[in-house]
């Protein structure tokens, strides 16, 4: 028992999220840097319904590079980050590097979060399709340079040991409801741990591609949906683009085959809108990184020099030291011009969060699986969240029982369903599931 509470502590909650995987950091600043920058931005007391604003298409000013606007919203009991992620087309690296601190799976009631619906595009010809690996997030434009529209979506992406590819490719050919068929190399990896796989996996929930697939010209590289949506925000695949199921859908449905495919590696992102230049930085452990920040930073000085004034190299360091992965106003470029930046607003809490995991009563005549006796509470809560949450998803509660807590998935309809559950707690999060038996009416 001991091993199951080391693995919900908080290093290892940022494991279990990539839930087969290894993730990243997720975030990285001080408490005083962030509780200073989220006090310039407090915005009116004023909530606006949340399906009042776009989080996917925005129109593109020209000479403009940043789009979306920044909101806050106050959590409730019961969310998670990775719920409010994907409501709001978010990814989980972008909703926790923003809120550094707040616990994944537990957050506190009433805490009030920023939504990171605000991104500077990537540094390349705006066509096609361009995903910025750093950032985690795909761009398709639509139009042209006179009346410009992008359409923009989180996306999981390889793992630092089989990172995504780079470059220009296209869209060969895309397939609706496609056969997996399992590489070698995967198949492999899974045999290691115990989970033989077959040489091919047909349409359906067990399929990781999801429901649509895009086969790009790089060969064995797909941008394709998936059966673990917590894992988009993540570098949680094996080189594919992965994206949330509704995501992939109206992006399979606005991309015709050979459309163009830029895939770019950008953490230090510059921009202009309306006047004022922006900072986005995203955390990256990649040693072709410091090429990135040297351009940057020659832009910067060029700005510098071009204006003929000093930039605030303080506020500069502060955003980088931050890496929260949003723009930040940084320079004016004609000061005392009257321009003003966007305040953040504050969105009503949805009744209900689009793609929340559903957790079926449990029943004593069916079968379930005891995942952990915990007696800290929000120990409990956590596990059963990340349980939840798992692909496809394993339904999970807790339980009151004497002086402590019990986190049990189920029902099962049948016992080989429950020990299904049990071999992939076991393969996935190491967890010693026991089985249940049904209760049988006397």
């Amino acid at each position: 028992m001991r091993r199951i509470i080391k693995l919900i502590t908080v290093s290892n909650t940022l494991r279990l999220i990539a839930l087969f995987t290894v993730i990243g950091s997720l975030n990285g600043c001080s408490t005083a840097m962030i509780r200073a920058h989220e006090e310039e931005q407090l915005p009116p007391k004023y909530v606006y319904a949340e399906e009042n604003f776009e989080r996917n298409e925005f129109s593109v000013a020209k000479g403009d590079d940043v789009i979306g606007q920044l909101r806050f919203i106050t959590l409730e009991k019961g969310d998670t980050l990775p719920d409010i992620a994907r409501h709001f087309s978010l990814g989980l690296n972008g909703v926790s590097a923003t809120n550094p601190g707040v616990d994944i799976w537990v957050p506190e009631p009433g805490k009030r979060i920023m939504l990171p619906v605000s991104f500077i595009l990537p540094d390349a010809p705006r066509k096609g399709i361009v995903i910025n690996l750093a950032a985690m997030r795909l761009f398709q434009f639509k139009g042209n340079s006179q009346s410009l529209t992008v359409l923009t979506y989180p996306v999981g992406v390889g793992t630092e040991e089989r990172p995504s590819p780079r470059g220009l490719m296209r869209v060969e050919r895309k397939v609706y409801r496609p056969t997996w068929h399992v590489p070698a190399s995967i198949a492999k990896d899974h045999l290691k741990k115990g989970d033989p796989l077959p040489a091919s996996v047909l349409p359906g929930p067990q399929n990781p591609l999801g429901e649509y697939a895009l086969y790009l010209s790089a060969p064995s590289y797909l941008i394709h949906g998936t059966n673990k949506p917590a894992s988009i925000g993540l570098r949680a695949t094996n080189g594919c683009i992965r994206l949330y199921p509704e995501s992939v859908k109206k992006l399979y449905e606005n991309t015709p085959a050979k459309t163009a495919v830029s895939m770019v590696n950008q953490p230090y992102l510059l921009g202009q809108s309306d006047g004022v230049v922006y900072l986005e930085v995203h955390a990256s452990t990649e040693e072709s990184d410091s090429a990135e920040f040297d351009k940057i930073y020659a832009k910067l000085r060029t700005i510098e020099k071009e204006s003929g004034r000093p930039l605030d190299w303080n506020k500069v360091k502060n955003v980088l030291a931050e890496a929260r992965g949003i723009p930040v106003p940084i320079f004016e470029i004609s000061p005392g011009s009257g321009k003003v930046v966007a305040e953040p607003v504050e969105v009503k809490h949805p009744g209900e969060l689009y793609g929340k995991p559903k957790i079926p009563e449990l029943k004593t005549d069916a079968w379930s699986v005891l995942a952990a006796d915990l007696r800290d509470e929000n120990d409990a809560m956590r596990l059963a969240a990340i349980i939840n949450h798992q692909g496809p998803q394993i339904p999970a509660r807790v339980i009151s029982k004497d002086a402590g807590y019990r986190v049990v998935a189920g029902p099962f309809d049948d016992i080989k369903e429950a020990k299904d559950a049990i071999k992939r707690l076991k393969i996935d999060l190491e967890i010693d599931g026991r089985l249940i038996g049904p209760v049988k009416n006397r």
